[in-house]
């Protein structure tokens, strides 16, 4: 089945206003008129806004980086799907690594937030992959299926393929490690393997995008691969002409 590969840039904690809207006027004459990839860019909080209206009218789609799944309450510091929704936004990244290492989020919590985030029509990317240390203890696909299976139990079958499941080994995010194309495509065929004892015919639409140190110049390699459909990227795209060449090597 043909899916359209999907990009998305994750700036994590990185650029002010003035930064964002700089990055979306150098993105935008060199990736804003693809219509063969899906492109998306996701912003901390305070630029949300700015991103939404400087990119109208493009194909680049934009992302908070994290949400609450209530839909008010004492919950200092956090944000709710409405408040995104209010925005335009198109999604929210949930589950990433740093997210559950730095900041305790759970199985449980992302159980809560995909399907709420799916009820008000807005797009999750749910993060999942291993560390290190799981993958020498050989526990890969242990560690994945309890992610996949639990963050995405309480979705119904007929709207899983509306999920963006980004495989991220953590051991690669950041470190300049990369998977090499056969892990990548193992464990995102794992990933699909496992959507598909509950739904073959979705887990056939669901794209998967690999995420660990993609640059410009391995991406057509592993974005070429036939469960990868995209890639998560973090270093790599806080310049726009790095962005734009890994979106060049989707369309490879």
């Amino acid at each position: 089945m043909s899916r359209t590969p999907f990009v998305a840039g994750n700036w994590k904690m990185h650029k002010t206003i003035a930064d964002a809207e700089a990055f979306v006027s150098g993105l935008l004459p060199l990736a804003g008129d693809v219509d063969d990839v899906q492109i998306g860019l996701a912003v901390p909080f305070t630029a949300l806004q700015a991103v939404v209206d400087s990119t109208r009218g493009s194909a680049v789609r934009v992302y908070a980086q994290n949400v609450h799944w209530a839909e008010h309450g004492a919950y200092t510091g956090e944000v709710s799907i409405a408040m995104l929704d209010e925005l335009d936004v198109h999604g929210v990244v949930v589950g990433h690594s740093e997210r559950r290492q730095y900041f305790n989020e759970t199985d449980a919590d992302l159980r809560k937030k995909v399907p709420a985030l799916l009820a008000a029509g807005l797009e999750p990317i749910l993060c999942v992959g291993e560390s290190d240390a799981q993958r020498e203890a050989g526990e890969t696909e242990q560690v994945l299926r309890t992610q996949v299976v639990e963050d995405l139990a309480d979705v119904a079958d007929e709207d899983l393929a509306k999920v963006t499941v980004a495989y991220e080994p953590i051991w690669a995010i950041g470190t300049g490690k990369v998977a090499t194309p056969q892990q990548a495509q193992d464990a995102c065929a794992f990933i699909r393997s496992v959507i598909a004892e509950r739904f073959a015919e979705q887990a056939a639409q669901v794209r998967i995008q690999y995420g660990g140190s993609v640059k410009p110049d391995n991406a057509a390699e592993l974005l070429g691969l036939p469960d990868v459909d995209g890639a998560l990227v973090g270093g790599a795209a806080l310049e726009p002409a790095s962005l734009a060449g890994i979106i060049d090597g989707a369309r490879a």
